[in-house]
């Protein structure tokens, strides 16, 4: 990856499963950025949580986590590593 990437994980929370299509094709266009993804369906409370190690640039990241926060029933938070 580039000289100024950061290396971090998103925790994504999906209550609207409406939304699933729109952030598959989110994570999908920032491919390249992620290192891996795994995703697991709470079905007892109706949610899934996935998690996506990322090596971006800030700003990537910034705006990735930005576009997946505003899909409606989403939620993510990104903790960085300090490297």
């Amino acid at each position: 990856m580039e000289e100024n990437s950061r290396v971090a994980v998103s925790a994504i929370i999906v209550s609207n499963m409406d939304s699933v299509a729109q952030l598959n094709a989110i994570l999908h266009e920032y491919g390249p950025y992620i290192i891996g993804r795994m995703g697991l369906p709470y079905r007892q409370k109706g949610i899934s949580i996935i998690s996506i190690a990322l090596d971006a640039p800030q700003d990537v990241i910034s705006a990735l986590t930005g576009r997946i926060g505003r899909l409606p029933g989403v939620n993510t938070k990104t903790a960085y590593a300090s490297l």
